[in-house]
């Protein structure tokens, strides 16, 4: 018997966690045959990356309606611009939806929370649910509407989560049945390795204008509140002023240039008489290139259910100090991959990443530590059966 088409949703194409674990998933599971579509609801650098994998299809968005301009400037002129559009997004949903229907789907994927609004759009589809979740509180307030995330929980028959902190989430936020959550990631680890291999023959230090034995103290990601970027230019200012002219770097990798955000941590560097020495890299695809080289991976998140970039920071062997209650990266750290500080304790968090400096054998053992215990935990293939078993059980 012939298995359905599945479902999956993405609320974006942009080059982070959420996506990019989607889109390694998709790469999987195609060597397993499984009928695949992908309904992206906004775009990103990652949909051709996407569209090369699976067939794939965008949500209409009145955003996505254009006319020529000067089709455009008549319509303003005479007030008809969001009527004509409107017109235009009713048309298009009337053919997405027969489109959709006739797919017949089997089985919808909901990758993160992200997803909740596309997926109560799709009330046309009947079908068993998967959600993938990657979020905790915080998020799911900032990216979901509450009735839009009830709408997904009630017909979600199987949920997957990163951590057991985003499972305990669940559990007590949204009565969700413990016997149908699933707690593993899910990452390409040859893939990873592959990357960080390759990019460990780009001499990043020389390529930044460092110092050869300039230590680099990381941090990565999609720049704000939740991820702690405050914090990460309080830690930089203790532990750079504690090594006074040893050249300690601290390099923040995804941060874009034209937001007010980057605007303000610059400003901050300035202030401090650091702006050499804390240094804002771009939104790039070139991330396992810092990444690969940084000596100590600084996770200042107040609130990170289980970052991939933790995951591939530990598979480049590098120690993690992260906070307690602030995710699941604590599940990996423990006691030997690195340190789980007092939550937003920057003081602490500093002290670490200074033992870790001065103390090469340290460092070197807690981060040949970490990678082990992502290759022992996260297994890929292992993952991936427990995905197709999933889809499998809810298809028949």
């Amino acid at each position: 018997m012939l298995m359905k088409k599945i479902l999956f949703i993405s609320h974006d194409a942009n080059r982070a966690g959420g996506q990019i674990v989607l889109l390694q998933l998709l790469r999987q599971l195609k060597q397993h045959n499984l009928p695949m579509h992908l309904l992206l609801c906004s775009d990103g650098p990652l949909e051709e990356e996407f569209r090369s994998l699976v067939s794939t299809t965008r949500l209409p968005r009145l955003g996505d309606v254009h006319f020529n301009p000067l089709v455009e400037k008549l319509l303003s002129l005479l007030s008809l611009d969001n009527w004509a559009k409107q017109k235009v997004l009713k048309r298009r949903w009337r053919r997405f939806k027969e489109l959709f229907t006739a797919q017949d789907f089997g089985l919808i994927f909901a990758n993160t929370i992200g997803a909740a609004a596309a997926y109560r759009q799709l009330d046309f589809i009947s079908a068993p649910t998967v959600l993938f979740a990657h979020e905790l509180e915080m998020s799911i307030k900032k990216y979901s509407d509450p009735q839009d995330m009830a709408y997904l929980m009630s017909r979600t028959n199987h949920l997957i989560v990163v951590s057991r902190a985003v499972a305990a989430y669940f559990q007590k936020t949204y009565s969700y049945p413990e016997n149908q959550i699933s707690t593993f990631q899910i990452i390409d680890t040859p893939l990873i390795l592959k990357n960080i291999a390759e990019a460990k023959k780009v001499n990043i230090r020389r390529k930044m204008g460092l110092p050869a034995e300039a230590v680099l103290i990381g941090g990565c990601g999609h720049a704000e509140w939740r991820k702690g970027n405050d914090i990460f230019m309080m830690v930089a200012q203790q532990v750079i002023t504690h090594f006074g002219n040893k050249p300690v770097y601290f390099v923040w990798v995804g941060m874009p240039v034209e937001s007010e955000l980057y605007e303000v941590q610059r400003f901050d560097a300035e202030r401090m008489g650091l702006s050499e020495r804390i240094i804002h890299v771009g939104l790039t695809s070139e991330v396992f290139h810092y990444l690969s080289q940084f000596d100590v991976f600084a996770l200042t998140s107040r609130e990170d259910p289980y970052p991939l970039v933790v995951l591939e920071a530990a598979l480049a062997e590098k120690p993690i100090v992260c906070f307690e209650k602030a995710g699941g990266a604590p599940e990996l750290v423990e006691e030997d991959a690195g340190f789980v500080v007092s939550y937003l304790d920057s003081v602490a968090m500093s002290n670490r990443i200074i033992e870790l400096v001065e103390n090469d054998a340290l460092r070197l053992k807690m981060g040949q530590n970490a990678k082990r215990k992502v290759l022992e935990r996260h297994p890929t293939d292992e993952s991936v059966e427990k995905v197709v078993h999933i889809i499998q059980g809810l298809c028949e």
